[in-house]
């Protein structure tokens, strides 16, 4: 029983980075042209102010592991109601844009998402976050101290 839930969660993918615009025949229609969609879940918010609309998420369970595979390359990155689309397999726990796992990545801004979980490895991702975002300030403060230098220069000549 269990190679049937492996099975399963090899096929199923998730869909993230949804516009709020895009309905549930939208997005089946965007999949179906890679397999055969055995179920669906498309997330709403069930309470609060936001009730009734869509999480901007979903799930899309394929028949096979090779049909989600290809939906997975053809539309991660895709752009759907002008945002690039997110999909992964729903049981890939983390991702990393390189496959450098180590420090030296998560200190030079790479993104590690992490779904689920916790203990060491939310720590990881936490530290990852952090570094990121440092990074991020950085390269924003040095953009910043360039773009006032050139206007400098300009207003010399």
């Amino acid at each position: 029983m269990d190679a049937n839930i492996d099975d399963k969660s090899e096929s199923r993918l998730y869909i993230g980075n949804l516009d709020l615009r895009i309905t549930e025949a939208a997005l089946l229609k965007m999949f179906s042209p890679y397999g055969k969609i055995i179920s669906e879940d498309f997330l709403w918010h069930t309470r609060g102010p936001k009730r009734g609309e869509p999480r901007g998420f979903a799930f899309i369970q394929y028949s096979t592991k090779e049909e989600a595979e290809l939906a997975k390359e053809k539309m991660h990155g895709r752009f759907a109601c002008g945002r690039p689309l997110v999909v992964r397999l729903a049981g890939e726990k983390c991702l990393l844009e390189t496959a450098d796992k180590s420090t030296k990545a998560a200190s030079e801004g790479h993104k590690m998402l992490l779904i689920g979980g916790g203990g060491a490895m939310g720590q990881t991702s936490r530290t990852a976050k952090i570094a990121a975002i440092k990074n991020k300030l950085k390269s924003l403060e040095e953009e910043s101290t360039r773009t006032k230098k050139q206007k400098q220069r300009e207003n010399i000549y």
